[in-house]
Formats: C-alpha cells, structure tokens, sequence
C-alpha cells in the first residue's frame, strides 16, 4: 500500500476478477464515456495477466487505475474528473514502478497521451520515436530506467531534476545547501515548482538547513522573498557546529522517495533518483541529525518567516 497522506490510498490487486467492477467503473468512465474509446479496444485479453493497481477513497469507492502488463508497459492510468489535480496519479504511477522494482525489471515502458508527457517526464521517463494513434487519441511512446541513479551533468538537468522531485513530492521536503545556490534555486521553473508545492493545500512542509544564512539575503533570493509570503510552509536552520560548517556536499530529498545529492555543494553534477526510498530516508535522517543541532534563523523572523 502506498502511504501519500491524502485522502485515498493505492494498493495492489489482489484478485483481478474481485476487482473487476471496480476497474470497469473507473476505465470505463474515463476512457469509454469521456475519451470515446471503443469499448472492445479497452478491454483485452492481457488485462487478466496484469498487475492492476487501484486508488480508492477512504469512504472505499475506487477512484483511480492503472496497470502493468507482462511485457514492463504501464497503461490504463485513469483517474475520475473531481480526483485530478490532488496526487492520484502521481500515487499510482509510483505504486506501478514500486511493482516494477520488486520483480526486478530493469525498465518500464508506456504509451502515453500527448496531453500527458509532461507528467511522465516528471517521473523520469523519457520520449522514443514517433508519436502515433491509438484509438484515435495521439500518443507518445516513453521509458524510464529502473536500474539506479542517474548523473546530473550541468545546469539545464539540475533544473529539470529539481522541478521533477518537487512535483512528485508529497507533503515533505528537505533540502541541505550552501547559500540557496544561485543558479539553481533562483531558476523561474524551479521557483515555480516551489510555489506549486508550498501553495497545494495539504499541509506541505519545506525544511531547509543553510550553511551561510546571510548570502540569500544579501543576493535577493526569489526563494526567500517566495518564503516570506509563506511561512507557515518554510522552515529554516543556519548550521554552526564546525563539523557541519566544513561539510562539502548539498542535497534535496522529499516524501515520495526521491532525492538529488551534489558530493560538492558548489557544483551542479551529481546523481539523482526520483524513486530511491532507501536512499531518501538515509538522506533524510542524516538531515534531521543537523537540523536538531542547528539554529533557527531567527533573523528571518524579522521578514515575516
């Protein structure tokens, strides 16, 4: 079961044909009565052998679907009209490559909808070949490597990287770094994924531990100043133990399992995972082992956060 503190909860099916009606009610509703696909083309004859996945409500009704077929494709992600926009997708997509990684596949593949791509490519896939029609619906053909981190060589990745876990996240984020980075968290698309998160309604939390609290000041930090308007989001320490002062690396890990860590905090390259739960949490508890000795930037305060 994946635990996204909303109100739903994704678990595996257990039994296709008992979840049969549930899948209908959803697919149906979505694909047949809103996308006009045939009927007889929504349903197949590998749909038995599949790994279904179902959102449910927490009054019990199902609420969202998506499937993993015996070849790595997931299809099917379909999530009722009031649900969208609130991490049902996000949730069922991370419970498909949670299925994905405990059978021990190397890659997933999908046929996405071209209206979709950009929520894809959120979740680390990537576009090949030629769009096509399926069903009378544009689609794109993309991927997405299970086998572990992946390099982050420059700018433009860094910037995608960080939009790509903030977007996944759910309600936590914790991010380690020198001076709110110039270059990186000053991007207008990083900023704005920031702004998404921290305004979701959900009790979102943002933590952030500095080595030198005076320079996002001093350089006008649009995080900072977006901070200010949000307070109750963003939380921030100013580490002063000399051990932490010295420290080189800078990272950002979130609730969703995903995780960006850069060995020189100066730098761009580094490696990042959009779902690595084991890694996550190890970053995570190494952050909070910080966070309790650092202080709070009461300075801050002075601004409104």
């Amino acid at each position: 079961m994946i635990d996204t503190n909303q109100p739903f909860r994704v678990e595996a099916v257990g039994d296709y044909l008992l979840a049969l009606p549930e899948l209908r009610t959803v697919r149906e509703t979505v694909f047949v009565d809103e996308q006009k696909v045939p009927i007889e083309e929504e349903w197949d004859a590998l749909d038995p052998q599949c790994v279904h996945v179902i959102a449910r409500a927490f009054d019990g009704n199902a609420i969202g679907t998506g499937r993993l077929t015996p070849e790595h494709k997931i299809g099917r992600m379909a999530v009722l009209p009031p649900w969208r926009g609130k991490g049902v997708g996000d949730a069922l997509l991370l419970a498909l490559i949670e299925e994905a990684q405990e059978r021990g596949w190397r890659e997933v593949c999908l046929n996405a909808q071209v209206s979709a791509i950009d929520f894809y490519v959120r979740h680390g896939f990537h576009p090949y070949g030629e769009r096509f029609w399926e069903a009378g619906i544009e689609h794109q053909a993309m991927r997405r490597d299970l086998t572990g981190p992946k390099a982050v060589d420059d700018r433009d990745t860094a910037i995608a990287t960080v939009v790509s876990l903030l977007d996944a996240s759910r309600r936590g984020l914790w991010l380690y770094s020198r001076d709110l980075d110039p270059g990186l968290f000053d991007a207008p698309g990083v900023v704005d994924a920031f702004r998404r998160f921290a305004t979701a309604g959900r009790g979102n939390e943002i933590r952030v531990i500095l080595q030198d609290a005076e320079a996002p000041q001093r350089k006008n930090s649009p995080l900072l100043t977006l901070a200010q308007r949000l307070p109750t989001v963003f939380q921030f320490r100013e580490v002063e133990d000399p051990v932490d002062r010295a420290y080189p690396s800078a990272y950002i890990t979130t609730d969703a399992g995903g995780y960006y860590f850069r060995t020189l905090g100066h730098r761009f390259d580094g490696e990042a995972d959009l779902h690595s739960p084991g890694r996550a949490r190890q970053l995570r508890g190494a952050f909070m082992a910080v966070w309790e000795r650092a202080r709070p930037v009461t300075e801050y305060r002075a601004l409104g956060i």
